[in-house]
């Protein structure tokens, strides 16, 4: 199931979701191609927990917290994370304003960090991507917009239909997924279920 629309406020441009993916694809734009450069870039703009854990008195180290939400892994992790942000960010935008909004992404954002960094404290594997931010976004539609539908790209083997499926639901859904992954997958690898968590929850 992929979510491709929902009730979205009309007449209203939500110009701070906009610059967000804009920047998320600027960044990926001027991601290293090269393996051994790429995974430098990681290093150096991902969040790195056992370094931020070695050096809590280091604010530099901190600063990685803000910049691992603007670095992405490959095209399907920068596309997935922008379509989530594209399909439920305005309306939260559009009820707490531009300004509040960026805040609040930057906060559950830290919410998904504090969580990923509190479960795997000495990983040298560097978190990137917007997904904990965007899961604090998706938190925020649940409480604010539980009735809207939201449209779902629906596959089962040879059937593809659209369906239109109220957000509480979807996003429900999407959440216990994601504790279930963090609690029977979860590694020091791969998927940071639990930043998806604690975004959610902040």
């Amino acid at each position: 199931m992929i979510p491709i629309a929902d009730d979205s406020p009309k007449r209203y441009i939500p110009f701070i979701t906009y610059v967000i993916i804009v920047v998320n694809c600027v960044v990926y734009y001027i991601q290293p191609g090269q393996s051994e450069a790429l995974a430098g870039f990681f290093n150096r703009f991902g969040l790195v927990p056992s370094r931020l854990m070695a050096h809590p008195e280091n604010p530099l180290t901190y600063l990685n917290v803000f910049t691992s939400m603007f670095v992405h892994a490959d095209f399907m992790h920068l596309a997935g994370n922008m379509l989530y942000l594209w399909i439920f960010g305005d309306n939260i935008e559009y009820v707490i304003g531009h300004v509040r909004f960026f805040i609040f992404y930057l906060i559950v954002g830290i919410g998904a960090a504090v969580l990923q960094v509190a479960v795997f404290p000495t990983t040298d594997v560097p978190m990137v991507g917007a997904s904990g931010a965007i899961s604090g976004v998706l938190g925020a539609y649940l409480l604010k917009f539980p009735r809207n539908r939201v449209s779902i790209l629906f596959f089962f083997f040879i059937i593809i239909r659209i369906i239109r499926v109220p957000a509480v639901v979807v996003l429900s859904f999407w959440f216990i997924f994601q504790v279930y992954n963090g609690y029977f997958f979860s590694g020091e690898a791969g998927v940071a279920w639990y930043a998806h968590i604690g975004g959610f929850v902040a």
